[in-house]
């Protein structure tokens, strides 16, 4: 049952699943909203343009049959008229055109963007399979399809019997009216019956695009071993990871080892923590914590600065502070200067001391550290339980 539910496409698809998609030239589309967009254009143009439209392609018809029995007769300035008027004609209608054209492609980029799929222009022979094809009828894609057409024809066939049924008596009274008024009429007429259609696209479209994108993102639903897959293959495998996070510690922790040696001095909690500080006044204003660590690897920087003679000072509460709140290459914080500042006193006597210019110094007192900089208790209990 369970590799049954691992199966099931119940996840939201991914980025990566996206944007692999529409490499592939899969983005949400709505014939809906194009079809709204070229008819709404389409309609607003011819009610800015139309008096301009008419004027000029009446004109044009006006001059083809307003012809002279010389240009009848000849054939070459025939085809000069046809050509100048053809062009004239191409000229006035180009901005509609051009206007159908845009609103045509602003559809598909409202929805799902510029996209450039060269994967779509690639022969595939399953697209001819038959099986396919019927099987893509009967989806729930194909129902849907059919449901809008049938929805579109009706909505559309019952605003168009509804507005004649309306202006029924005006119809019939165009064939009483003069041309020119009787053509001015209907032209309204069909005008207010193109707005009223193209409101009931509208509304076709505003239902269409949420179905159209809830259905592209339910196409696009991954199982949750696909989600597994493709993080393994995005971000790597979590175990070869974790190997690999392993080894940087633990080159790291052999980088850090490599630098005891250089420490001036080693501060102890005793056996729970372990910090190294080196003071190079060229460099730095104040000591720098070169290796740090807990339990084993303090056990283990305790054993390298014996055998390289690093001085070692035990103050619980100091040690506690650094490790917590200095990471490594970082300057010991304003906090415990005064602290440290006894330390290095004691270090540098020390080393007098060893070359024979001064007195054994006396180890520090208690070291204190500002309550907010010691963790507390719970190392101290930790300690006591590792001695």
């Amino acid at each position: 049952m369970a590799e049954e539910s691992d199966l099931e496409k119940t996840e939201d698809p991914t980025p990566r699943r996206l944007s692999q998609a529409r490499e592939e030239g899969q983005v949400p589309q709505s014939r809906e909203l194009s079809t709204f967009l070229v008819t709404m254009t389409g309609v607003a143009s011819i009610w800015v343009l139309g008096d301009w439209l008419s004027e000029r392609l009446f004109g044009i018809v006006r001059r083809a049959f307003t012809l002279s029995r010389v240009e009848v007769f000849d054939a070459g300035e025939m085809a000069s008229i046809l050509g100048r008027l053809g062009s004239e004609a191409m000229l006035t209608v180009a901005p509609l055109f051009g206007m159908l054209l845009l609103a045509s492609v602003a559809g598909p980029l409202m929805l799902g963007g510029f996209v450039v799929a060269p994967k779509v222009l690639r022969l595939d022979l399953t697209r001819l399979d038959p099986l396919k094809g019927l099987e893509r009828m009967f989806s729930v894609h194909g129902l849907a399809e059919l449901v809008k057409a049938t929805l579109k024809a009706a909505l559309v066939g019952g605003v168009g019997s509804w507005v004649m049924w309306m202006q029924s008596d005006m119809l019939f009274s165009l064939l009483s009216q003069p041309l020119q008024t009787g053509m001015n009429s209907f032209a309204r007429l069909v005008l207010v019956s193109a707005l009223l259609i193209t409101a009931s696209l509208a509304l076709l479209a505003l239902l269409d695009v949420p179905f159209q994108l809830w259905q592209y993102h339910r196409r696009l639903r991954m199982s949750k071993e696909e989600v597994r897959k493709e993080a393994k293959e995005t971000e790597g495998d979590p175990q070869i990871k974790a190997r690999i996070r392993g080894m940087q510690r633990e080159m790291a922790r052999r980088r850090m080892m490599t630098k005891v040696p250089e420490a001036d001095v080693v501060i102890t909690n005793p056996t729970h923590f372990s910090v190294a500080l080196k003071y190079d006044a060229e460099r730095h204003g104040a000591p720098v914590v070169i290796a740090k660590g807990r339990n084993m690897i303090a056990l283990r920087i305790r054993e390298l600065a014996a055998e390289h003679g690093v001085p070692m000072l035990e103050a619980p509460p100091l040690a506690r502070a650094l490790y917590h709140h200095c990471e490594l290459e970082q300057a010991v914080p304003t906090a415990l200067y005064t602290a440290v500042a006894e330390v290095m006193a004691y270090v540098y006597q020390l080393n007098s001391f060893h070359a024979g210019a001064a007195q054994a110094p006396q180890l520090p007192g208690d070291i204190r550290v500002p309550p907010d900089m010691d963790p507390g208790s719970p190392d101290d209990s930790d300690d006591r339980s590792l001695a």
